[in-house]
């Protein structure tokens, strides 16, 4: 009795997700082989780069980092607290018409640690795909912490409609050895790769015009020939975007004119052919 009283529940679960993510177009997940890579920078002003396309208002966020979320902090929305309503849970709306769910809106203060093993972790995502009321959105983004652990594989497991990844690195070796085991984590799991980004690119002198490579150069894209997955793009460094992050202003929305935001604007041109090819491949 008690088996099928759990089987019951997770299948009323997994229906609900389905009734709450069905109104959502594009599920994209945002991962990376290990920290320190600007995950969550890059999924922010890749939403905010989406915004800029011509989808205000018709973007959303899910903060599945649950024990170090960061987004609503780069998004200008840190010390929010969630409103709900007859049907829900709403999302918290940032200044430039993000909807964004993360973990961080529920703690009483920044410093408040979350001490979960996995089960509550699971049930945490479970809510926040089931339970949210998202509303009609053309894309959400789910920036995941790094590796794959509990959440990414919660995330994946629970939507395997999810159109595909995006994953992010940096031109250094190191970088490049944990991200083939994100690809591969994705390949047994069977979620299509949209391709890999490579930040923090070469620094880009503002009085001489002269790049840099700090962390090395090329090892994005040699990591997307090697495993044969397409390269979204290399996004170079830029100390502004430190510093916007910080501010909580997405860096694609107050510079339109730099290499880096050009970077992020001929990534979404990629991601969109990319969901062209795959849905007529569906047809």
């Amino acid at each position: 009795m008690a088996q099928q009283a759990f089987e019951e529940q997770r299948r009323e679960q997994q229906q609900r997700i389905q009734t709450a993510m069905g109104k959502i177009k594009h599920k994209i997940a945002v991962i990376s082989g290990k920290g320190g890579v600007g995950k969550s920078t890059v999924t922010v002003n890749l939403a905010a780069s989406f915004v800029m396309h011509g989808f205000h208002g018709s973007v959303g966020i899910l903060d599945a980092d649950i024990t170090g979320p960061c987004v609503p902090k780069i998004l200008g929305v840190k010390g929010r607290r969630l409103q709900g309503g007859s049907p829900g849970i709403f999302p918290v709306v940032s200044p430039f018409g993000i909807k964004v769910m993360s973990m961080a809106f529920l703690l009483p203060s920044d410093e408040t640690p979350v001490i979960w093993r996995g089960p509550l972790k699971m049930k945490a995502i479970q809510q926040f795909l089931s339970d949210i009321i998202w509303g009609e959105l053309e894309y959400l983004f789910i920036d995941l912490p790094p590796g794959t652990g509990d959440e990414p594989l919660s995330i994946m497991q629970l939507l395997p409609e999810m159109d595909g990844v995006v994953i992010v690195t940096i031109p250094s070796e190191v970088s490049q050895e944990v991200v083939k085991k994100a690809v591969t984590f994705s390949r047994q799991l069977k979620i299509p790769i949209i391709g890999i980004v490579e930040n923090m690119s070469g620094f880009i002198c503002p009085k001489c015009g002269t790049e840099f490579n700090i962390f090395g150069a090329g090892g994005g894209r040699k990591i997307a020939e090697d495993l044969d997955i397409p390269f979204l793009g290399k996004v170079p460094i830029d100390p502004q975007v430190c510093e916007d992050s910080d501010k909580g202003v997405p860096f694609v929305l107050e510079h339109m004119d730099s290499p880096s935001t050009k970077a992020f604007m001929e990534i979404v041109k990629k991601i969109e052919e990319f969901l062209k090819k795959k849905k007529k491949k569906e047809a």
